[in-house]
């Protein structure tokens, strides 16, 4: 089957270098305005991959990302989001770049283009059948997301993906295709633009919905949040004030007695 790479495709624009760069940032933002409503109509292929997600993490499951460039990054970045502002453990959210780590700063050449190596690199995560993996890439042909996805299904593991390509080869391997038709970007090629933009607010709907889901968040406070900044302490100490009644400097206390907001408040009225 073969399927046009709309973010390769021409854009309207052209001779982008004789614009001002007033011109540059109005189109620019034209261009994302049109990003939100693109994820839009992904809503429904959303719901079901993150009802996936929770199903597979209330057995003690795990959620892994893995990409190249951009992608591999906004995965990374989801990832490690998780623990301070949920309050989980470092490894129930992972994300996983070809190339390892230093491709994180630095792109590594070539590390898209091995088909085997992200089942490795997710072997020695000890990847089992409770796990979820979502591969991102927005063109949907990069080699090293599509076949760890395949060695997944070959190992009864739940997969989805995120791309901007319908009919893409990622879109046709994962078991939960997401796919967000952002259309050609700014700059020709450029998927770091609106595909990468869309990847994000993605990655953003499925972490909070699932830690919302598996009890994270009460009311729309992160009361499981990690305590590492004296930021974090102050907000902490106002959510506290505002669950129970009791003066700041009291609730201060709770929670460097507690540890969390939650842990405070339930202790408090117990």
């Amino acid at each position: 089957m073969s399927f046009t790479k709309t973010t390769e495709q021409s854009s309207q624009y052209e001779s982008l270098e004789q614009m001002s760069v007033r011109d540059l940032l109005a189109n620019i933002n034209n261009e994302d305005k049109t990003v939100p409503l693109a994820v839009e109509k992904a809503l429904p292929q959303i719901e079901t991959l993150v009802s996936q997600i929770v199903a597979k993490m209330k057995l003690g499951g795990r959620l892994f990302y893995i990409g190249a460039g951009t992608s591999g990054r906004l995965g990374i970045v989801d990832a490690s989001e998780c623990p301070p502002t949920f309050g989980v453990p470092f490894d129930l959210v992972n994300g996983i770049i070809a190339g390892g780590d230093k491709a994180i700063r630095k792109a590594v050449e070539f590390a898209e283009d091995d088909a085997s190596q992200a089942w490795k690199d997710l072997l020695a995560e000890n990847i089992t059948e409770n796990d979820v993996v979502i591969g991102i890439a927005a063109s949907g042909t990069t080699p090293y997301v599509i076949g760890g996805l395949e060695k997944c299904h070959e190992n009864n593991i739940i997969t989805g993906c995120i791309t901007c390509n319908e009919g893409s080869p990622l879109a046709l391997t994962a078991q939960f295709p997401i796919v967000v038709v952002v259309g050609p970007e700014f700059v020709t090629g450029s998927s770091r633009m609106k595909a990468g933009t869309a990847q994000k607010l993605v990655l953003n709907m499925i972490s909070t919905t699932t830690m919302i889901q598996l009890g994270r968040v009460k009311g729309n406070k992160m009361v499981d949040m990690q305590l590492s900044n004296v930021k974090l302490v102050d907000r902490g100490v106002r959510m506290i004030m505002g669950e129970i009644l009791v003066s700041y400097e009291e609730a201060s206390a709770l929670l460097e007695k507690h540890g969390s907001v939650r842990k405070a408040v339930e202790a408090y009225q117990s």
